[in-house]
């Protein structure tokens, strides 16, 4: 009988031992009847796991040079001996209800659905009689152990994709010290996207199987999950808006970094001005802003902006910017004018700045800081491991200089984060605990969304339960005001979060 309902959860780098309490999680869940199926990829930083077939004997080096060289080692429930996890390695966690009881067939059929892989990349899999894996010639290139309570499988399967293949001489692989290891990338000669294998290993795996409907919760097909999905928008409103904003030769970053939340602003009547033209110096990752040379300063910006804050009765105005490399001050002249003219044309609004990081200039921030507006953002956007591939031109400590500089000018001071990129747990703790010693009180979180295929592609959606819980964190952390969810964005219902901070104070 097919299995009804399949989900796939992507969970990026992610620690064994974090992977392993959430894997008892959803295992417990499955037993109880209160959750469907679940596949879960995941990749692990370096660790050596020993199955109940193993023991310290497969190690080649002691517990302690183990750990010297940053490798964890866990002894768990599956089973088979040893193996070694470490990115580039595509794991596999099917945590699924075996229907015909039949452990056996199960694992076949989890075999010969990594062998289906390997021959859409035109290699020929081989199966060892009595030695659960797959050999490419000579070499293994998938190790499998399998665990199940209560007829609920779980552990899984791990294919070599990119995966160092030195780190296997840290141990007697599978208990054959003769054993050589290969990778899709050995045999190919080149690297491989590892987001193809999973987008590849998720269809065999579903025809394997026969699960007969895709689920709405795949994190690595290109679609987007149903949380992420919102109702057509007012047209009526957002042509209107345009209208206004096209009149009087301004942009939004909601137009410009393709938001999810246009429409929604829009309908409320309310938009983030971007100001000093619409091309970027810099060439982030994950942006949508258009790059190149940029526009000339225009004297006359930020009058008209504060014309459409009064045209749009707005209470709270929001303005940024490109990020501008080529001038002395970055911009922050720019911000002030618009500051001060928001203040003559709109008695009583609130103004927010969303600013770049000025190169660090100090120069540049105390004129901003002196402007003094009512809130002060500066977004992180990742974490620090991530900044060389996201924001190759940007450096997470000058951000957080940005932050702090802020902050000891008295300002409340406003950061925002983007998951989904491939960040751990401990390393989003460990940027909510920079931004809160850098005096950033107030927080957005949300999910990344690849504009482009010629941007970084989302590693993992995350679930808005998971937003919830990074929110619950962040406060519990001694955030005043935190906005989380798989559609916030930094300026998104700014003004609420204005309104916190006031009644705060």
């Amino acid at each position: 009988m097919p299995f009804r309902d399949l989900k796939t959860l992507d969970w990026g780098l992610l620690p064994y031992s974090e992977a392993f309490e959430r894997q008892k999680a959803l295992v417990e869940a499955r037993i109880s009847g209160s959750l469907s199926d679940r596949l879960v990829l995941v990749e692990h930083p370096p660790v050596v796991t020993i199955g109940r077939s193993g023991g310290l004997k497969d190690l080649r080096i002691s517990k302690e040079a183990l750990n010297q060289k940053g490798v964890a080692l866990y002894q768990v429930d599956r089973g088979g001996m040893a193996t070694i996890h470490s990115p580039g390695q595509l794991v596999a966690y099917p945590i699924i209800k075996l229907q015909n009881k039949d452990l056996h067939q199960y694992l076949y059929t989890l075999l010969h659905t990594v062998a289906a892989v390997l021959r859409i990349y035109r290699l020929k899999p081989a199966f060892r009689k009595g030695r659960p894996g797959i050999w490419v010639g000579p070499s293994k290139i998938a190790s499998v152990g399998i665990a199940v309570r209560r007829w609920v499988a779980y552990h899984g399967i791990a294919l070599n994709v990119n995966a160092d293949l030195k780190a296997f001489n840290l141990i007697v692989p599978c208990g054959h010290p003769g054993e050589t290891i290969t990778s899709i990338e050995q045999e190919l000669g080149k690297p491989v996207d590892l987001k193809e294998v999973k987008y590849y290993f998720i269809k065999e795996f579903r025809k394997s199987f026969k699960y007969t409907d895709e689920s709405e919760n795949d994190a690595t097909l290109s679609k987007h999950p149903a949380w992420l999905r919102r109702p057509a928008p007012c047209e009526a409103a957002i042509n209107q808006m345009e209208k206004r904003l096209h009149q009087l030769h301004l942009a939004t970053v909601c137009q410009s970094a393709q938001c999810p939340n246009l429409g929604e602003c829009f309908e409320r009547g309310t938009a983030t001005f971007m100001i000093l033209g619409t091309h970027c110096t810099r060439r982030c990752q994950f942006c949508a802003v258009n790059k190149g040379i940029p526009q000339k300063v225009d004297p006359e910006e930020p009058a008209r902006v504060a014309r459409a804050a009064q045209l749009l009765d707005l209470k709270h105005v929001v303005v940024t910017s490109v990020t501008r490399d080529d001038l002395q001050d970055g911009g922050a002249e720019q911000f002030c004018q618009t500051i001060i003219c928001i203040r003559k044309r709109c008695k009583g609004a609130s103004t927010e700045v969303l600013v770049p990081d000025f190169s660090g200039s100090i120069p540049a921030l105390k004129k901003l800081c002196n402007a003094r507006p009512d809130m002060f953002n500066h977004n992180i956007e990742t974490i620090k491991r991530l900044y060389p591939t996201v924001r190759p031109q940007a450096d997470y400590r000058r951000s957080l200089g940005v932050l702090e500089y802020a902050a000891r000018a008295g300002l409340p001071v406003k950061s925002g984060l983007m998951l989904g990129l491939g960040e751990t747990q401990n390393e989003v703790i460990e940027t909510l605990t920079d931004l809160k010693r850098s005096g950033c009180r107030y927080l957005t979180i949300g999910q990344y969304l690849a504009p482009s295929e010629d941007h970084l592609p989302v590693v993992r959606f995350l679930l808005p339960e998971e937003f919830e819980g990074w929110a619950e964190t962040a406060r519990s952390m001694g955030f005043s005001g935190v906005a989380a969810g798989p559609l916030v964005r930094s300026s998104y219902r700014a003004d609420e979060m204005f309104d916190t901070a006031q009644a705060i104070s």
